[in-house]
């Protein structure tokens, strides 16, 4: 019998919202150290980062009360609408968005922007539970794996679009959650395998990459040769042609594109990245300075507002993608790792909670939320540390934004709403 709860805060998990109020508090608290002017403090003043961030973290208490008012089944029988609208809305972008560095990302209402590809995340994951938590769905037919990937990549075939690469490479973290249900593991490391070539045909070259894949592929083919014999050769030679004319096609299209389509900021990054070139004054600038921030931290840190380079203003934008640097300064390997372990502990009641699921969507949505802040954490801080290329997104719940809070806010309360109610017949 279904049952009705009067009581929102009834049975939701007040490790996960206490986790939350640490990692929004202390964000905040580094986002003030980032963006402090020599002004008199004032949390409301709306002309400073942290006045703003501050009216953000406000307006997300209503937000939280009117996530938590709905029943779970609502979030269920209207998760197709919700991804409608933010495809409707993705779709809007490009005739009405706003252009900011180069990528039309953004709604502008006056002082306030919305950028809706924060929260078609949390969509696409009611989308994905949706789909596949349906008795008639099994994922391990290809036609109904073709549906889950049109669901994923629809909205990040139109965030790249934008272009916002760095969004859209996010949505890689489903396959995780969908790994959980069954999906074979080959698909994962297909695509760890196109990621290792695509690097490396940057870093040697088109030319030499094919030479070198033409070679390993023939060496393979002749062990299958020997394994099997002329019979097993004969019912798999178009296999074997088939890996050569995708694997070549693959590092010539690399090739092609790095050299000839892609913008030279963003292939100056890879060459710096993979040490092809040196830039610290031009392109690379950012990374270096924030690697320079977090190193003069030291074990314990400076200080709060004693990091002379956060407070120099060094590193630009480091109140947003780069606020992991603020806290290596001021706080030092130990803070930095605090804030590490509040993800992971994060990370690892949301596994221990989704696994505790009786219903099917409630643990699929579960997963997807902790794969798409596991690949935030990695790529952000990644990014910031220099072992991955600048590519533009927000730490959750830390970084300075509005859309970014309220998408990753929306994403975590659904599934503390799911979550209280797992244990009744929605």
């Amino acid at each position: 019998m279904r049952q009705e709860h009067n009581n929102i805060f009834a049975n939701i998990d007040w490790i996960l919202v206490f986790i939350f109020m640490i990692l929004v508090g202390f964000g905040w608290v580094n986002i003030y150290a980032a963006s402090k002017t020599d002004e008199s403090f004032q949390f409301l003043n709306f002309s400073t980062k942290y006045g703003k961030q501050f009216i953000f973290i406000l307006l997300s208490i209503p937000l939280i009360i009117i996530i938590l008012f709905f029943n779970a089944k609502f979030y269920e029988k209207f998760a197709t609408i919700f991804y409608l609208i933010a495809l409707f809305l993705l779709i809007l972008l490009f005739p009405l968005g706003k252009e900011i560095n180069g990528a039309k990302s953004w709604f502008n209402f006056g002082v306030i922007g919305l950028q809706p590809s924060e929260f078609a995340k949390a969509f696409t994951a009611l989308a994905i539970a949706k789909l596949v938590s349906d008795k008639q769905y099994n994922l391990k037919l290809i036609k109904n794996q073709i549906k889950a990937f049109i669901v994923i990549f629809f909205p990040a075939f139109l965030i790249f679009l934008q272009p916002d690469a760095g969004s859209a490479i996010i949505y890689l973290s489903f396959f995780f959650a969908l790994y959980r249900e069954g999906l074979t593991l080959n698909y994962i490391l297909l695509g760890s395998a196109f990621i290792i070539l695509f690097i490396l045909t940057i870093f040697f070259g088109s030319k030499w990459m094919l030479i070198c894949a033409f070679i390993l592929i023939s060496i393979f083919a002749f062990y299958l040769f020997k394994k099997g014999g002329k019979r097993f050769f004969r019912f798999n030679w178009h296999k074997i042609a088939g890996v050569y004319a995708i694997v070549g096609l693959f590092i010539f299209g690399i090739g092609y594109t790095y050299k000839n389509i892609l913008p030279t900021h963003q292939k100056d990054r890879f060459d710096i990245l993979l040490g092809k070139k040196t830039d610290n004054k031009g392109i690379g600038y950012n990374s270096y300075q924030s690697e320079l921030t977090i190193s003069s931290g030291g074990f314990t840190g400076k200080g709060f507002l004693k990091g002379d380079l956060t407070q120099g203003d060094f590193v630009p934008e480091q109140h947003t993608d780069y606020i992991f640097s603020t806290v290596g300064e001021e706080w030092g390997f130990l803070g930095s790792s605090f804030v590490i372990i509040l993800f992971m502990l994060m990370l690892y009641r949301i596994i221990y909670l989704s696994e505790t699921h009786t219903n099917k969507f409630g643990r699929i949505y579960g997963y997807s939320l902790a794969s798409i802040l596991f690949f935030h954490v990695i790529v952000n801080i990644g990014m910031v540390i220099g072992l991955l290329p600048t590519v533009g997104i927000p730490l959750p719940f830390f970084s300075y934004g509005g859309s970014s809070l309220w998408g990753f806010t929306i994403l975590l309360f659904i599934f503390i709403k799911l979550d209280a109610h797992k244990n009744y017949d929605w």
